[in-house]
């Protein structure tokens, strides 16, 4: 008998092993008398979504069929995020519960990937306390789940599976997506940035930027099924192509991009301040496809906190950037991150960053109190600020951003915009859910049948951060 060959190239060689795998699925569907089913957990940020998605995919093609519940699936895998340390303790108080799930259903398997597993001393963890988990695996092969998941099932053995980088992007990867009509698409994996309070940089690796051949082919064949939006993914977008052999920036990958037939919408996230160039800021004033919301960190208002997080510019570079952007597309929204607390943060530290967020006008701003994340610079840092100064600074910091975000939103009610339908309402029968062009939620009665597609609506009136409207 001749021995099989085991394809060394990707994703061959991931394409071998869920052939080996939907051969042994199949047995099990024929034993039990129905398909295994699987669960994805995604932890974290569009990144880890848009994963999610290509493992979704790679169990698809194997043979599972989707759970709707972690305790009544045949696999469970959590995709996990440390950004901060509570997301850790979260994922613990989940494996805890899918214990007794795992003793009830004997064929029960649990997998962890994403960027916990990076860390060596949580892989350590799970390995001592948490025995019953099945797959482990990183942020830089998760392309590899097929070759895991055999290596489990053929060896009867936990299987650990965690490599410290990878210069290798693996393409045409199997995808379920979650909508029909829109799609993440990554352009760049890692950061080069290390900001002092983010385990990012450690976790995801270097910066490494997609060929932008490989970009364009992938959005064309979204669109061709069904695709009308996209997000374009990266911790720096507009870091986009250092390193590749032929340089291209990211306003002439956007500017190929928009180019596309039957695209009708591109977002992207996330951008960083120090590298949004003039240029970027024309295209996406001379391109309606490109959608009128910026997401434009901030973190801090003051300078020296700025310096101490390491992000590489100051105030008022911040400043004259976000006027710059509102003064060359005045229909845009500006969304923010901002971070309370921040070690060595005094009263008129945070002071500059009111003034920063009064200024500027945000739309929206993710606000956080700092938290210590072990294994970052900050994290041996001093901190000066009792609780409920923390607390103070916090609440009048949301109370701001609240009261400036839901003036901006009744600015425009009675006029009509575009919203893509996305979902059905879930509060309200008959109503549907779309999404405007510069990311705001609108609120309508509607069909099923218009989820996906793209119409004109009236916002008769403002909810503070949403919108009731109705169809023209």
């Amino acid at each position: 008998m001749e021995e099989t060959i085991i394809p060394i190239e990707e994703p061959k060689r991931q394409g071998y092993f869920i052939s080996c795998l939907n051969d042994i699925i199949q047995l099990k569907t024929m034993e039990k008398g129905r398909q295994p089913s699987y669960k994805v957990v995604t932890f974290g940020c569009q990144m880890n979504a848009r994963d999610s998605e290509k493992l979704a995919g790679i169990l698809t093609d194997i043979g599972y069929i989707e759970s709707e519940t972690e305790e009544e699936a045949d696999l469970v895998l959590f995709n996990t995020c440390t950004v901060r340390e509570n997301a850790n303790e979260r994922l613990y108080g989940r494996l805890g519960q899918l214990k007794r799930s795992k003793k009830n259903n004997k064929d029960m398997l649990i997998g962890l990937c994403g960027c916990m597993m990076q860390e060596a001393e949580e892989v350590e963890k799970i390995k001592k306390s948490y025995s019953y988990v099945d797959i482990v695996f990183g942020t830089h092969n998760i392309y590899k789940l097929a070759e895991i998941l055999y290596n489990r099932i053929e060896n009867k053995k936990q299987v650990v599976d965690v490599i410290d980088s990878s210069k290798m992007i693996v393409e045409n990867l199997p995808s379920k997506r979650v909508y029909p009509f829109k799609s993440g698409v990554n352009i760049t994996f890692g950061c080069n940035n290390f900001c002092t309070f983010c385990i990012v940089p450690y976790v995801r690796g270097r910066e490494r930027s997609r060929l932008p051949e490989d970009i364009v082919a992938e959005i064309k064949s979204l669109v061709a099924d069904g695709v009308v939006e996209v997000m374009l993914l990266g911790q720096n977008v507009n870091s986009y192509g250092r390193g590749l052999e032929k340089k291209t920036t990211f306003t002439e990958l956007l500017a190929q991009i928009v180019k596309i037939e039957g695209l009708k919408r591109v977002r992207f996230m996330t951008p960083h301040p120090k590298d949004f160039s003039d240029d970027l800021i024309q295209l996406i004033k001379e391109n309606p496809k490109i959608c009128r919301h910026i997401h434009l960190p901030l973190q801090s208002g003051n300078s020296k906190i700025l310096k101490k997080m390491n992000r590489v510019y100051t105030k008022e570079q911040y400043l004259d950037l976000a006027f710059k952007i509102k003064r060359e597309i005045p229909d845009v929204s500006l969304t923010t991150d901002i971070i309370v607390g921040f070690p060595g943060e005094t009263e008129e530290d945070f002071s500059d960053t009111l003034d920063v967020v009064e200024k500027v006008q945000y739309d929206a701003a993710f606000t956080f109190i700092y938290s210590k994340r072990s294994g970052t610079p900050a994290a041996k840092m001093e901190l000066n600020i009792s609780e409920s100064e923390l607390k103070q600074r916090f609440d009048t910091l949301l109370k701001r951003v609240q009261h400036i975000a839901a003036a901006n939103t009744a600015k425009h009610v009675g006029k009509v915009y575009e919203a893509l339908i996305e979902t059905k309402d879930e509060q309200l029968e008959g109503y549907v859910t779309g999404r405007l062009s510069n990311n705001m939620i609108v609120h309508l009665k509607g069909e099923e049948s218009m989820i996906g597609s793209i119409i004109k609506v009236s916002l008769d009136e403002s909810k503070g951060f949403y919108y009731m409207g109705h169809a023209i």
